[in-house]
């Protein structure tokens, strides 16, 4: 196969992966810590309407799910990369830290947590993914 194509192929398998285990981990995190009381999170309106209610523990599961959905992400993508192992686990970082900008930009929320993802989840979690993948 054509290592451009296996590349690309590669990217898109990091971002699917990725994408479940972020919606895998804020899906059970309701169950984990509930939402603040009268707070209704099953849609985006309803999120951005109660976030002011969040207690710094609300932050913790869509932190992780951020950070854990972007590192197996790269992970795997540089996993099946065929050349260019790092640039193909950055872009799957790039591709997260762009929805997270998008999803700060729509939802808000304190300064500190938008920091905090922003920097921290994202491509730092896309380096370390190509490092645990071998750094080949």
């Amino acid at each position: 196969m054509n290592s451009t194509l296996k590349n690309i192929l590669a990217v898109v398998a990091g971002l699917v992966v990725g994408s479940m285990v972020n919606m895998g981990i804020v899906m059970i995190s309701g169950s984990i810590i509930p939402p603040p009381e009268g707070g209704d999170i099953t849609t985006m309106e309803g999120l951005k309407s109660t976030i002011h209610l969040f207690e710094p523990k609300h932050f913790l599961f869509p932190f992780l799910a951020h950070a854990l959905g972007t590192l197996v992400g790269a992970f795997v993508a540089a996993k099946l990369a065929a050349s260019r192992k790092m640039v193909m686990a950055l872009i799957v970082g790039l591709f997260f830290l762009i929805g997270g900008a998008i999803n700060i930009s729509m939802l808000g929320g304190p300064m500190w947590f938008n920091a905090l993802d922003l920097i921290v989840a994202y491509i730092p979690m896309a380096y370390l993914g190509w490092v645990l993948a071998g750094k080949k």
